[in-house]
């Protein structure tokens, strides 16, 4: 498994699975962040610590603690 914290800045990948459960899972979800979309990493905090993406239109903030419970195929690994 490949989760959305692994994936290089500039790559593009595809939702594959929300793992975690209720507020976590219902935040993300919220968010858009749904399995079959495709997003972009567009940057990582200089400590790791938020990862911005690209989903559709939008750029969201997501905590890499968070970022761990999305699983994603497709993009490089850093």
């Amino acid at each position: 498994m490949k989760s959305l914290d692994q994936v290089s800045t500039g790559s593009t990948v595809e939702i594959v699975k929300i793992h975690g459960e209720g507020s976590l899972r219902r935040r993300i979800l919220a968010l858009g962040v749904i399995p079959g979309s495709s997003l972009q990493v567009v940057k990582v905090a200089p400590l790791g610590d938020p990862i911005e993406v690209k989903l559709n239109q939008s750029n969201l903030v997501i905590r890499r603690s968070e970022a761990r419970f999305i699983e994603v195929a497709g993009g490089d690994h850093e």
